[in-house]
């Protein structure tokens, strides 16, 4: 079923009017939905509702609630990606995955080797959030992330925000994630900040920055990937690991 988010606002007596422009196009003239078919909606206090649609007039989208309940797609923990972004469409990849594997958000920062100036990549920080906001609808998510403001290295390291940190610096990696997971578990409800550099990899001076803040840095294995394959199989091996430990 199509998914789209509401405002609990739109809820009344078991009904959901859907009258805001956007999800109003998409759903009568995009998907030229009809009477009968059945929609999934979502509120901002994660309330998911199966419904169906009961009418479409010229302004407004009248369904009827088949069910209601809390929804559970989401991490357990909340995950954090600092990504210096790449060019075109290799980012937007990023930004779509990310959203998928269930970041929190995506924190945008300029490395020595970011393959974007400054100005470019906050004129796209816009774009960034459309994407994560259409792939949210996608994959069903319970929570909408978003993309920060451009930020460096060092003031995201110093914000004090995370519980736990970790860089994938395949040069000069010391652990597994097998490894940072067994020596520090991330717990239910923990944040951790996962950080991932661009094509050119980090410089020196990075490195230096990682050791001096005492930032564990691991490898995704004997492989060298490209940056965008490098935020999938990181994020993806992060969910799997809290997955294991948390069944245990």
């Amino acid at each position: 079923m199509p998914h789209f988010f509401i405002n609990s606002e739109s809820v009344n007596n078991g009904e959901i009017s859907i009258a805001d422009k956007e999800n109003y196009n998409h759903i009568a003239k995009s998907l030229r939905a009809k009477p009968g078919e059945r929609l999934l909606l979502i509120d901002e206090n994660r309330i998911q509702y199966e419904t169906v649609i009961k009418n479409i007039s010229s302004a407004e989208i009248q369904c009827k609630v088949l069910k209601s309940y809390y929804s559970e797609r989401d991490l357990k923990f909340d995950l954090y990606l600092a990504q210096s972004p790449l060019r075109s469409d290799a980012q937007n990849f990023v930004i779509e995955k990310a959203t998928e594997l269930g970041v929190r958000a995506v924190c945008p920062v300029i490395t020595d080797n970011c393959a974007l100036n400054k100005e470019n990549a906050e004129k796209k920080i816009d774009r960034w959030n459309r994407i994560m906001y259409e792939a949210s609808k996608q994959c069903e998510r319970a929570v909408i992330p978003h993309c920060e403001d451009l930020s460096s290295l060092e003031a995201l390291l110093n914000s004090g925000r995370f519980d736990k940190i970790a860089a994938f610096c395949e040069r000069c990696a010391t652990k597994t994630i097998r490894d940072f997971f067994d020596e520090s578990p991330v717990k239910i409800g923990e944040s951790l900040l996962v950080i991932i550099g661009p094509e050119g990899g980090f410089s020196e001076r990075e490195f230096d920055l990682f050791r001096t803040k005492s930032i564990p840095m691991l490898t995704l294995g004997d492989l060298i990937l490209k940056a965008e394959t490098a935020v999938t199989v990181a994020l993806g091996n992060i969910i799997y690991e809290f997955g294991l430990r948390e069944k245990n």
